[in-house]
């Protein structure tokens, strides 16, 4: 089972998307990385109204976290937070797995 982290800004910030949005209560949040990036990775994080067949389910602070076989071998120990900067907003990664990244702070390598 994967194990990842979501701080108390990024719950808060997930579970306003899920209201916004309006949808069912089997909805959640897919954590997913993708192939491509600046060094080979990156991340997506979406609002789906319930699971994939396949994925695995972590529940977090009362966020249903989504994820799929390929991305869960990347995303364990990955911790998940919102921030705030003058440079913008955004959820940001801190992934204990990477063994490197780029400036741009979605894309990574392992």
């Amino acid at each position: 089972m994967v194990s990842l982290t979501l701080t108390q800004t990024a719950t808060e910030k997930v579970q306003d998307f899920i209201q916004e949005h309006g949808v069912e209560k089997q909805a959640g949040l897919r954590v997913a990385v993708l192939p491509g990036g600046c060094s080979g990775f990156q991340y997506g994080l979406n609002i789906e109204d319930e699971p994939e067949e396949d994925d695995e389910i972590v529940e977090i602070s009362g966020v249903k976290v989504f994820v799929d076989p390929f991305s869960a071998q990347y995303l364990n120990g990955v911790q998940i937070d919102y921030v705030t900067s003058f440079m913008g907003q955004g959820f940001s990664f801190s992934n204990p797995n990477a063994s490197g990244g780029c400036g741009c702070g979605s894309s990574f390598t392992v």
